[in-house]
């Protein structure tokens, strides 16, 4: 906004508004903006330069929005005003317009801010503050005028005489009606005139014509008719007394059965008899009317006939509305439905008017503020079951049949069950303690969401078992117990020790200690430690001496204690021993006692030991002393002398844990369900066991017979877990009783029950469940069956029109002819009791007609009785049957009556062959297994159990049974329950099946970590959706690989003592030199144990380094020489190996040298060098095994093990006590847990009841059922079955239906030509559901509710016209022509799809032809509708628009003006010879006719048919010269502009980049000109326009 102060040099310039300030909400805020003074060059200067009078004001008062205003104001929306085209609204003259596929245009609207309130309006900145301004224009389609489109010409009609001059016709129908202001439909009738000769006789030129009935009337009483009388003719004689005129005994008549039938008079019908008439007259076939005597006839028509006077319905006023059926709140809930009705007062009669609906619905919410919120259901569940593995192993192999101590991963299950979400529930699952409180369930469908789970895995964890070590040796021979040792008997025990702590405390591990009765039992002894030199005796320095023992005392364990605790056995003496002089036989020391071949002695076994010792050196002839023979080299004695007699304590199982009288802790019995981690202690009780003496391999002994002291306790205290007392919910509703009642009305029984559900389990002595879960009684039988029926009453007298209407007519002196009778109609309920009129209006079945025409038989007239029944026929398909009737009265005597041509009095049929054909039909169902399985609950929801899901089955196929006419009958009649039956299997699936685990193999490794291996192998693969197999080697062998740990001194290699020397040099006598001594080794690798190598084993599992050598060679010492012990074993290598540090051994003499001669070297040393004889030792860790489970377990928790190992240098493994003596450091940890999954078959839920049959009747009906995964599969379970739905045939159903006959041709009684009825006929047709069908007895249909094609009004006759000879007439009308897609040829845009009928006229008379009436056509919406293709000149379909790729700027010259932002969207084909615009663009022609630019449109998008969203509707044009055009729809569709604003002017930058791109322009501009200068094609002055309909990029600058 610009001011003028000064116009030659300042402008007072404002800036912008500011943000509406202030403390308060609403018109209290003020805003401000600056205001400068300007020069026009555009520099600001001083106030005081411009005039201040005009200076614009700077602040102002506002409306300050807040955020409550929300609610308070809103837009307000104008209607759309009508389309305008684009092209009035451009500049320039008007040009001439030629409209291809409908014109563009733009609609306006007013939109404004008001406050909702009162409607007033309101700054529009207040609702710009919460939503941005609707837009105030849109784009619209002006569509094109379409012109009617005819059909082709029929072919001609026959001549309309037999002689003489008449016309042959021809029509066509309207196929397009004529749309949006198009040309209307041609002339549909074409004449020709036709000669087909000439008459012979005298042409018929009269024809007698009948009008239409006047409308039905009352007559005029007989008082009004003889005041009448009166005053036009006086007052006549008195009639004769008794003489009645026909009129007064009619009078008479009536008013006797008025008062005998007004008890069955209904008050909602009021039918009152008239009469109508109508005229007969004389028509010429010009079309005059004539006298009637012109037209020869023997009968007239009737002139006058009864009637009944049309009443409309009438009813009384809506009542209130109903409570609204929902009376709780909640929003997401449905809403609730309130109804109001209205009573019939007057049922409509005759041609009255039909009643409309007497009851109404609408969707409501209850009112008020003390509604309660709606009961909200939610699911519950029951306590999960036990754990129990068995479930799991039924799903797998069913062979296993041990099924005792189970372990590891199992299923538990519970019960899933609706109730009504309360407070009170989630109290009483909280404390449980208001047992009374309990939801009871309801209908499961009354909750919704996902249900919970219904069973999951679970663990039961598996015992550890006990693991114990090796026995240990026997110990000595002691007391029971040392404090007590007088007349005792001794005892020697050896023990082992618990090596794996099992579950429940050692109490569950075997006896670890045994015991043997001895002799001579001690407390405590002497133990050798070592032997001192050898001194000999009398200071000699060989000879015989004596070694000092070194002794300590021990305990009966082994234990040193205090060496007076010995003195009662007197302490070893001092053992003789020999020190060899230079010439005597050298010995070995003995080698220590071997161990005891025995473990105990009896009469037949004695145990005993050995040791032995070696020469080492001979005598020397005569002088020394001579070497024993070799039975003197080892010794024998016996061991373990104590008879084989062990007894040890055995404990029997812990028995249940009991309440302890001597506590004073109260056991309480509650509610609380224990938690996850175990039960919850309530007090502490004791446990007891058994604990009995056994002698091994005999059995119970006496308790004496054991020592006392290792006896086990035989009590022990426990924790008491806490009662579970049985919680159950209240019993359910009782479920509601279905009321069926039989044929005759009567209500049959049935029952309903109510069941409540376990929540909680009893246990640990808890109250029991109740047995009765589900009770059941007799539903109350209702006195009446509910249903309704109408009852007819007998009908009325017939009726005539009065005497003094009908005295002029033919018979008027005799009481007959037509007439008319009425009957009342009554509603009952079915057992017969009245009942309200409106009960059957909603449930009985249409209401019987109350008016039917009659006749009085007239004494002229031939009266008979009515037909009797068909007599009965003896045999179907055989013979005949007849009913019979005759003439009564008078009737008998006249001839004419006689006539049995015409009056037949028997009629004769063939009797009925019921010849029933069955045959199948349709396909074989799905393989159905038999019913019998168990059905679920509607209250509770258990997991599926062992169901058979396989094996023998039956599929059905459906019968269909016909009769003898080929017509459908319900195959009851054939015999047949409907299908045919068929033995099928389903295949049941088998699983993979494996062996047991083999045994495990022996360590891979004698010393350290190795492996041991077990297999399993394929017995049977898995098929028909078995569980399958894990995955198998070439040899479907199935492999477990854990690491195992070998001691490294287990095993030992066995060898016989040294032999004697033999000397190699023979010759020499001193038995001296070099020689070789051997000894006999057996090689055998033998398993070591406490009581030494006790079996042979494989040779690979000692150590070869170990392996003893057979033969050792050395130097034999000479007599006199020095002897020296073997050596001892070498000293171990320091660390780190190096050649520097040194290993020694030593030896010590034993026989010392001569004089002259020296002994050698005591030691002997080797430098150390790694992986020879100085060695690095390292941890070595194994790989992690798989996941080992209890034996026991099938799945779930297990340990993962590794070992570690200590391993030499050299890679060789050691006995770990290598690598603990380094002190290296252990890091790892060796066992961690694991989960192997659980093999989870697929569970499914029980098969869905079969629906309702896909067709009510047919062939073609089918049934279905579904199931669904309950718990998916998971590990190597059995996957889930494919088939998830089965079906099955329906039982055949003859489609009964009522049908239309065709209408009969128009009827006019006697007469030629007029106003008459056509009839048609109500007939049960029966089919198959595909073709057309048959006529069957209307019995068939009588269940049918009386409708044609969902149409309750059954109209049976209508009136028509019978053209009389030489008329002009219209046809009927034609068929509905076919569904037409109109749409905006190359625009794309579709209207809805129109049909349409027309009537065509046809003339018989050339003079006629001017009084023909009008044509006429009328048209309706449809749907679907196929674009309309070319007929007779005209093209309605709508194909793509061309795709254009080439931009030819040289076609017109009119393009050089172009400005380059309409330049950039024009497209000028070569093909169409014109210039378009790009989709968003308009043109915009000069006013010579040119094309001069390319207009953007605003973008708009027109909302379509199914876009709810639009705040706006695209207006469309209308055509008010057609009544019946349709006005469609069409589809979205987006138009631009970018470029205007909102005041419809180009916006700043559209001129920048005009004139940015000027200059590239004029270089274009002039080599086109020189380009086309010479050959320009000639000016156009019309465009037709079209779009492209390509997206074209907006234009960002």
């Amino acid at each position: 906004m610009f001011l003028h102060c000064d116009l030659s040099l300042f402008i007072c310039f404002p800036g912008p508004w500011g943000r509406c300030m202030g403390s308060d909400c609403g018109l209290g805020g003020s805003q401000s903006r600056a205001v400068w003074c300007a020069h026009v060059d555009g520099w600001t200067t001083l106030h005081t330069n411009c005039d201040q009078a005009q200076r614009p004001s700077n602040q102002r008062n506002c409306f300050r929005v807040c955020d409550w205003h929300k609610d308070l104001y809103d837009w307000k929306l104008g209607a759309w005003n009508e389309c305008v085209p684009v092209s009035a609204r451009t500049f320039g003259a008007p040009r001439q317009f030629t409209c291809s596929g409908g014109e563009e245009g733009i609609q306006t609207r007013e939109v404004g801010c008001i406050l909702k309130s009162d409607g007033s309006p309101a700054e529009d900145a207040i609702c710009e503050y919460f939503e941005p301004k609707p837009r105030l224009e849109q784009a619209c389609l002006i569509p094109c005028p379409q012109d009617c489109v005819v059909s082709e010409y029929s072919p001609w009609t026959s001549c309309s005489k037999t002689c003489g001059t008449g016309l042959r016709n021809r029509v066509r129908s309207v196929l397009v009606p004529p749309l949006f202001g198009g040309a209307a439909c041609p002339n549909l009738t074409e004449f020709q005139s036709c000669k087909p000769g000439p008459c012979t006789g005298p042409e018929g030129m009269y024809s007698l014509r009948v009008g239409p009935w006047s409308p039905c009337a009352l007559p005029q009483t007989r008082t009004a008719r003889q005041v009448k009388r009166r005053k036009g003719k006086g007052q006549g004689l008195r009639e004769r007394a008794g003489v009645k005129d026909p009129e007064t005994r009619e009078l008479i008549q009536k008013k006797r059965t008025r008062n005998r039938l007004n008890r069955q008079e209904s008050p909602f019908w009021d039918i009152q008899v008239g009469y109508q008439n109508r005229e007969v007259t004389c028509i010429h076939r010009n079309g005059s009317t004539v006298g009637r005597n012109m037209c020869l006839t023997r009968d007239l028509p009737l002139t006058i006939q009864s009637c009944v006077l049309p009443k409309d319905c009438k009813l009384t006023d809506w009542t209130i509305w109903s409570p609204c059926t929902k009376t709780c709140m909640n929003p997401e809930s449905p809403r609730g439905n309130r109804t109001r009705t209205r009573q019939v007062l007057q049922f409509p009669v005759g041609e009255g008017a039909e009643c409309p609906p007497l009851e109404e619905f609408e969707s409501c919410e209850p009112q008020g503020e003390s509604i309660p919120p709606c009961a909200t259901y939610t699911w519950r569940t029951t306590e999960w079951s036990d754990c129990r593995v068995d479930t799991l192993l039924s799903q797998q192999d069913r062979r296993r049949s041990n099924l005792t101590g189970l372990c590891g991963g199992g299923l538990q299950t519970r019960e899933v069950y609706c109730v009504q979400a309360n407070a009170e529930l989630l109290k009483y699952l909280n404390d449980l303690r208001e047992k009374d409180k309990a939801s009871r369930p309801v209908e499961n469908k009354l909750c919704e969401g996902p249900i919970p789970n219904r069973s999951q895995l679970c663990q039961i964890p598996c015992p550890i078992d006990c693991e114990v070590s090796p026995w240990g040796a026997w110990g000595p021979c002691t007391f029971e117990n040392c404090d007590d040792q007088a007349g005792k008997k001794g005892f020697k025990l050896r023990k082992r020790q618990i090596t794996n702590e099992p579950t429940g405390g050692p109490g569950n591990c075997p006896h670890l200690v045994e015991a043997v009765p001895c002799d001579e039992p001690t407390c405590y002894d002497w133990q050798l430690i070592s032997l001192d030199p050898c001194i000999p005796d009398d200071g000699k320095q060989c000879g015989s001496g004596t070694q000092i023992v070194q002794v300590q005392c021990v305990n009966s364990n082994g234990e040193k204690v205090d060496r007076n605790l010995c003195t009662s056995n007197p302490p070893p003496e001092p053992v003789p021993c020999e020190v060899p002089c230079s010439r005597d036989c050298v010995l070995s020391d003995w080698t220590s006692w071997s161990t005891c071949s025995q473990t105990c002695s009896s009469k037949t076994i004695e145990g005993k030991q050995m040791r032995t010792r070696s020469i080492l050196a001979y005598n020397a002839g005569e002088g020394g002393a001579v070497c024993p023979n070799s039975s003197a080299l080892q010794e024998v004695r016996n061991c373990n002398e104590h008879p084989c007699t062990v007894y040890h304590w055995q404990t029997g199982p812990w028995g249940p844990c009991t309440e302890d009288p001597s506590t004073s802790s109260f056991n309480a019995s509650v509610g609380v369900r224990p938690n996850s981690d175990g039960e919850v202690p309530c007090s502490m009780g004791m446990q007891t066991r058994k604990v009995i003496c056994v002698r091994v391999n005999v059995g119970q002994v006496p308790p004496k017979k054991c020592p006392d002291g290792p006896r086990p306790s035989t009590m022990r205290p426990c924790q008491l877990p806490c009662k579970k007392d049985c919680i159950m919910t209240p019993f359910s509703d009782w479920a509601t009783c279905p009321i069926t009642c039989d044929a005759a009305g009567i209500a049959v029984k049935k029952k309903q029950s109510r069941k409540r559900l376990i929540i909680q389990m009893p246990s640990n002595g808890g109250q029991e469940c109740p047995e009765v879960l589900e009770e059941e009684r007799d539903c109350e039988v209702p006195k009446i069956c509910p249903g309704f029926r109408w009852k007819t009453h007998k009908w009325r007298k017939c009726q005539l029109v009065p005497w003094f209407l009908r005295q002029d007519t033919p018979g008027a002196q005799e009481t007959c002819g037509p007439g008319l009778q009425t009957r009342a109609v009554s509603c009952r309920q079915l057992d017969g009791t009245q009942a309200d009129i409106s009960e059957c209006l909603k449930f009985a079945k249409a209401m019987p007609a109350i008016t039917q025409r009659c006749q009085l038989p007239c004494q002229d007239d031939c009266q008979l009785t009515n037909w009797s029944k068909f007599s009965s026929c003896t045999a179907d398909c055989v013979g005949v049957r007849t009913r019979k009737r005759s003439l009564i009265g008078r009737s008998k005597k006249k001839d004419k009556c006689k006539n049995t041509q015409m009056y037949p009095l028997s009629e004769t049929q063939y009797c009925p062959c019921d010849k029933y054909n069955a045959q199948p039909v349709g396909n074989w169902s799905d393989c159905i297994l038999p019913e019998g399985g168990r059905v679920e609950s509607i209250l509770g929801m258990k997991v599926q159990g062992d169901i058979k899901e396989c094996g023998q089955g039956y599929r059905y196929q459906a019968m269909v049974c016909y009769d003898q006419d080929n017509r459908l009958v319900e195959t009851s009649r054939c015999n047949s329950h409907g299908y045919i039956e068929e033995a099928c299997i389903i295949p049941c699936p088998s699983d993979c099946k494996l062996s047991e685990w083999s045994n495990w193999s022996r360590c891979s490794k004698s010393c350290g970590s190795g492996v041991k291996v077990r297999s399993k192998w394929l017995r049977e693969k898995p098929y028909n959706g078995g569980r399958p197999c894990p995955k198998l080697d070439h040899i479907n062998q199935v492999y477990e690989v854990v690491p195992c740990q070998s001691d490294c001194k287990q095993y030992v290699w066995v060898a016989e003592p040294w032999s004697v020397w033999k000397v190699s040099n023979v010759d020499l006598k001193e038995n001296c030199g070099e020689g070789v001594q051997t000894r006999r080794v057996r090689y055998l690798c033998m398993l070591n144990t406490i009581d030494g190598p006790s079996e042979p084993v494989e040779d690979y599992l000692c150590d070869p380094e170990e392996m003893p050598l057979g033969a050792r060679e050395s130097r034999l010492p000479c007599p006199e020489d020095c002897v020296l012990s073997d050596w001892g074993p070498w000293s171990r290598c320091t660390l780190p190996c190096t050649r520097s540090n040194y290993r020694v051994r030593t030896a010590y003499t034993i026989r010392p040298p001569s004089v002259g001669r020296e002994c050698p070297d005591t030691t002997e040393k080797e430098p150390c060098s790694l992986n020879l004889n100085c060695f690095n030792y390292f941890y070595n860790i194994t790989d992690w095994s798989t996941c080992q489970l209890s034996p026991n377990a099938v799945c779930g928790s297990g340990i993962k093990t590794r070992m570690l190992d200590c391993v030499r240098s050299d890679g060789k493994s050691v006995d770990i006590k290598f690598c603990e003596e380094m002190n290296l450091e252990k890091k790892w940890q060796m066992n961690i847990s694991c989960v192997v999954e659980c093999p989870v078959n697929c569970q499914l839920s029980e098969w869905s009841a079969w629906s309702e049959c896909s067709q009510t009747c047919g062939l073609e009906g089918k049934m279905w059922r579904q199931r669904s995964v309950v718990q998916a599969s998971q590990g190597d379970g059995r996957p889930c079955p494919s088939q998830m739905e089965q079906w099955k045939p329906c039982p055949v159903r003859p489609c009964y239906r009522w049908q239309y006959s065709p209408w009969s041709e128009c009827r006019v009684e006697n007469v030629v030509c007029g106003h008459g009825m056509r009839f048609r006929n109500l007939s049960c047709f029966v089919s198959d559901g595909d073709d057309e069908g048959s006529l069957v007895d209307e019995e068939l249909c009588s269940s049918l509710e009386v409708a044609v094609d969902g149409d309750k009004q059954i109209r049976l006759k209508e009136s028509c016209i019978l053209p009389c000879p030489g008329e002009c007439y219209l046809m009927e009308w034609s068929d509905w022509s076919s569904c037409v897609n109109i749409c905006a040829k190359e625009a794309g845009v579709d209207f809805a799809s129109v049909q349409v009928r027309s009537r065509a006229v046809l003339a018989q008379e050339p003079e006629n032809l001017q009084l023909c009436p009008d044509q006429e056509w009328e048209s309706q919406p449809c749907t679907g509708g196929e674009h309309f293709e070319k007929h007779d000149g005209f093209n309605l379909s709508c194909p793509a628009a061309p795709n254009f790729d080439a931009f030819i700027p040289s076609i017109y010259p009119s393009v050089l003006s172009l400005q380059f932002k309409s330049y950039m969207n024009l497209r000028c084909p070569l093909q169409a010879g014109i210039c378009l615009c790009e989709e968003g663009f308009t043109e915009v022609l000069s006013s010579t006719g040119q094309l001069d630019q390319c207009a953007p449109i605003p973008i708009l998008e027109i909302p379509t048919a199914g876009d709810k969203k639009g705040d706006v509707k695209t207006s469309r044009a209308i055509n008010p010269t057609l009544p019946t055009t349709i006005q469609p729809g069409r589809n979205g569709r987006t138009w631009y502009l970018q470029p205007y604003g909102p005041d419809g002017k180009l916006k700043m930058w559209v001129y920048g980049v005009a004139a940015g791109a000027f200059v590239l322009l004029i270089f274009i501009v002039s080599m086109i000109y020189l380009d086309v200068e010479g050959s320009l094609p000639p000016r156009h002055t019309r465009h037709t326009l079209q779009y492209k309909y390509l997206q074209v990029p907006e234009l960002s600058l």
